[in-house]
């Protein structure tokens, strides 16, 4: 597959700025968003609400969400000396004693190794650039002598919500809950697992009733799926890597509900991701704890998910990409140009699309 094929014109006033919009004077409740529901066989589309989702599946299903949860990544602050204004996105916590932190700064040109940034309004929080990993990667050294429990408070009542740019330039307050799946449970991530953002406390009492199962594991959501892609043969593309965990007990789970022939529901990309990381010869999930850069695009054989779900995403994405390769790369792509036509919004907050 090649980049170019996976180009469509979309505007911005159709990428969606709020989780829960405001219509006809109402609040839009999470899982009140459009759904579109592609069955793959035959390529047929249906338009249903996003709190239908249920009646594709029965007694003894089992779907898979994500239960990592952002942080507050983004810090603005000025550097030493200059005082010129720097943003520095966290990526990730390196060492917790020594505070080290792998970090994005913008405009990068600017810092050095050695330089000291200031954050806060009282310039209270002091970091230290001690190594260049890449043309924009840095690690941070974060100069605070209080008890971590301390820092880590300090430090995230600083960051900002790091709802992407291309959505809104400034979160609000409401994006703090918004930008967050109301099952979070393990910190670790820079973005939301967005379709996952749909499952409302309702929905997911209303799974139980139908003895629908659930099964979490946890992919610490980074910016990689946003990277531009910039190479035309996709089999070049490498993915940043992100850390999963899948317990034993979520292994056997997944693995139980395979075996009696129910269905496994993949809630977004990232646990589509994470379930096909790491399979055995059996087509079972394994119980692992690291890191992984697993890239799926078409053609791909499946061996763990029946069915996804997955929100509306950007042109040329790497989301886009793997859901094109579970749904197949006509018949999903036709399904964004009826989401087009029918007024799906699209990203993080947009609507959901469903394939079974």
């Amino acid at each position: 597959m090649k980049l170019s094929q996976f180009h469509f014109d979309l505007k911005k006033e159709q990428i969606a700025t709020e989780l829960m919009p405001e219509v006809d004077g109402k609040i839009q409740w999470r899982d009140e968003c459009k759904l579109m529901v592609l069955h793959k066989d035959n390529g047929e589309i249906e338009h249903r609400k996003f709190k239908d989702i249920i009646e594709y599946f029965g007694k003894g299903d089992r779907f898979v969400f994500n239960d990592t949860k952002v942080f507050p990544a983004k810090l603005f602050g000025k550097k030493e000396k200059t005082g010129a204004d720097i943003m520095v996105f966290l990526l990730r916590e390196l060492n917790r004693e020594q505070r080290l932190w792998d970090v994005i700064v913008d405009p990068a040109r600017k810092i050095r190794i050695g330089n000291k940034l200031y954050f806060g309004d009282d310039d209270s929080m002091v970091a230290e650039v001690i190594d260049n990993t890449t043309s924009r990667g840095r690690t941070l050294r974060f100069l605070y002598d209080g008890p971590y429990d301390e820092f880590k408070q300090a430090l995230f009542a600083l960051g900002q919500t790091p709802v992407p740019e291309w959505v809104k330039e400034v979160p609000t307050e409401r994006d703090a809950e918004e930008f967050q799946t109301i099952f979070a449970k393990n910190e670790g991530a820079v973005s939301a697992p967005a379709a996952g953002l749909h499952f409302s406390r309702e929905l997911l009492n209303r799974m139980i009733l139908k003895d629908i199962e659930k099964t979490f594991i946890t992919v610490h959501m980074g910016i990689g799926h946003f990277r531009t892609v910039d190479v035309e043969d996709l089999s070049k593309h490498r993915m940043d890597g992100e850390r999963m965990i899948i317990s034993e007990e979520a292994a056997n789970e997944i693995n139980s509900t395979k075996r009696s022939g129910h269905k496994i529901c993949a809630v977004g990309v990232t646990v589509i991701r994470g379930l096909e990381t790491y399979v055995t010869t059996d087509h079972e999930v394994k119980a692992t704890d690291q890191w992984t850069n697993k890239f799926i695009f078409p053609p791909y054989d499946f061996a763990i998910p029946d069915a996804i779900v997955s929100n509306f995403h950007l042109p040329e994405s790497t989301m886009l990409m793997s859901v094109a390769a579970f749904g197949g790369f006509e018949k999903v792509m036709k399904a964004y140009e009826s989401a087009l036509e029918n007024g799906y919004k699209f990203g993080p907050y947009g609507d959901a699309l469903l394939i079974v």
